[in-house]
């Protein structure tokens, strides 16, 4: 099989919403209800928000900028500061952002994770689905270690290392990463060599919720890249019959009573 990247074909959907306020809120809530990812990170957020004073954010790898919207209705007195390596990306949510920058809420930035420095100040640092694609990972988590506060929040998603195994045959989704992902075991052993505490990490994407991957994410995405936007004139009768049960059973995933291997993992790990 043909490897095709996986990128692209994101950043096709993206460009849909670019520039416009009223399809990016669109996009946005799309992400939020098919990505799994996006409901354990923002069940652990509140969590967080809950036991501690969260006044100083870091977005690591911000990307189109999704989780930016609940950091600041999450953490209403914080400040955000969203980093990315991509221009493009940053210049759109500045464009979105427009307002929450001039009120001195959120600012972009353009920054590599792996030469980051500043002076420790972040309460909270975010880094969602950014690590698998990145060689030097434990150099990342040691620089979010040290812009962090002590007692700060660092909380990660990523595939797992069974993701590999799933996309077998499918290259589609793992080709631009720089590994398949993470166990348990080796991410708190990445975690303690970052300096960080590993306080929290579980499997995501479970039984259930790869079920409802498979169903709403990896069918429409390949139909996507082998035909095109054409293939969007079916998607609506396809996601007719297949969103009510994709979203039940992304919900048993994230109230699952025991942690059973899964293809993503989220970790949360503090400082001091």
């Amino acid at each position: 099989m043909s490897r095709i990247a996986y990128d692209p074909t994101k950043d096709k959907l993206a460009a849909i919403a670019k520039n416009t306020k009223v399809f990016r809120p669109i996009l946005y809530f799309l992400l939020d209800m098919f990505f799994l990812r996006s409901w354990h990170v923002r069940r652990q957020l509140r969590k967080i928000s809950k036991n501690k004073s969260v006044l100083n954010i870091l977005d690591a790898g911000s990307g189109f900028g999704q989780y930016d919207r609940h950091l600041l209705k999450i953490f209403p007195k914080s400040v955000i500061k969203a980093v990315d390596v991509k221009k493009d990306y940053l210049q759109d949510c500045e464009k979105y952002y427009d307002k929450k920058i001039r009120a001195g809420r959120i600012s972009f930035s353009e920054a590599d994770l792996t030469t980051y420095e500043e002076e420790p100040k972040y309460d909270l640092v975010l880094c969602v689905d950014v690590l698998e694609h990145i060689e030097e990972d434990v150099k990342v988590m040691r620089n979010m270690h040290d812009v962090m506060t002590n007692g700060g929040y660092f909380i990660m998603h990523s595939p797992s290392h069974l993701a590999e195994d799933d996309a077998e045959g499918d290259e589609f989704f793992v080709d631009e990463h720089a590994r398949a992902g993470y166990s348990k075991e080796e991410l708190s052993e990445k975690f303690e060599k970052a300096g960080l505490k590993p306080s929290y990490i579980a499997y995501t994407y479970g039984k259930y919720g790869h079920t409802a991957w498979v169903m709403l994410i990896k069918h429409p995405m390949l139909w996507l890249t082998k035909f095109g936007f054409k293939a969007m004139i079916i998607l609506p009768f396809y996601y007719l019959i297949t969103l009510l049960p994709g979203l039940l059973l992304m919900r048993l995933d994230l109230y699952k009573k025991t942690d059973s291997p899964g293809t993503g993992i989220i970790g949360i790990g503090t400082k001091g």
